[in-house]
């Protein structure tokens, strides 16, 4: 995540950066930003305070680095699932798919830094970091729709922006609920069928429901019937 720095004074000898960073998003993520202190910052990261201001700077700047390396590690691993496979279907689903498992890892807190901690800063930097993020987390779905477009996937008309949105407003939603409490089984079953519902046409009947408008609602109503 960083390149080689020359070792700024109060940088003790064999410090990895990369790890007291992890080590800060953890207390940050536990606690929530405006309960932790200073102190607290020390004996989560394993650092001494003049080391801690020498290196991070303050409470906030800190902050705004924990966040930067968590949203880049998680982008990468949110984009991966989203482009990777070919399918539309497939990339929506893996995407919202990734952000439960990573919500619900058994060795972090439940839920998201930048879901359910950042939001409850009132720092206009903070502020700005998430909507740029949340921006570039609707550009990415976007294109991910468009792709399907293109290949025959969905419509021509298909509301890609709109779409978009929605598939990043879902995510929070599941997200948030893991903070809560809830399985990753359910909201992995939740992502599955979220994910086939936002694809779905524009005026399409529900998956599983059928009326006398619909192919093979005939047939069905006869086998009843009989």
């Amino acid at each position: 995540m960083s390149k080689e720095l020359a070792r700024p004074r109060g940088r003790p000898r064999g410090f990895d950066e990369r790890e007291a960073l992890e080590k800060a998003v953890r207390v940050f993520w536990t606690k929530g930003y405006d309960a932790v202190t200073i102190d607290d910052l020390v004996a989560g990261m394993g650092v001494v305070r003049p080391s801690l201001y020498a290196i991070f700077g303050d409470k906030a700047t800190l902050f705004m680095r924990c966040l930067e390396a968590y949203a880049e590690h998680l982008g990468a691993g949110a984009s991966k699932a989203l482009l990777g496979p070919p399918r539309v279907s497939d990339g929506i689903r893996d995407f919202l798919s990734h952000i439960v498992e990573s919500a619900t890892t058994d060795d972090s807190p439940r839920g998201c830094l930048v879901g359910c901690v950042a939001p409850a800063v009132d720092d206009p930097k903070v502020r700005d970091f998430l909507a740029r993020a949340n921006a570039r987390a609707v550009a990415l779905v976007e294109q991910r729709l468009r792709r399907g477009v293109d290949a025959g996937e969905l419509p021509r008309d298909f509301a890609t922006a709109m779409r978009a949105r929605q598939v990043v407003d879902l995510s929070r939603g599941l997200v948030i609920r893991a903070r809560v409490g809830a399985s990753r089984a359910e909201l992995l079953r939740d992502a599955k069928d979220a994910a086939a519902l936002v694809l779905e046409p524009k005026g399409a009947q529900p998956r599983g429901k059928r009326t006398p408008h619909t192919p093979g609602a005939r047939q069905y109503e006869t086998k009843s019937r009989s």
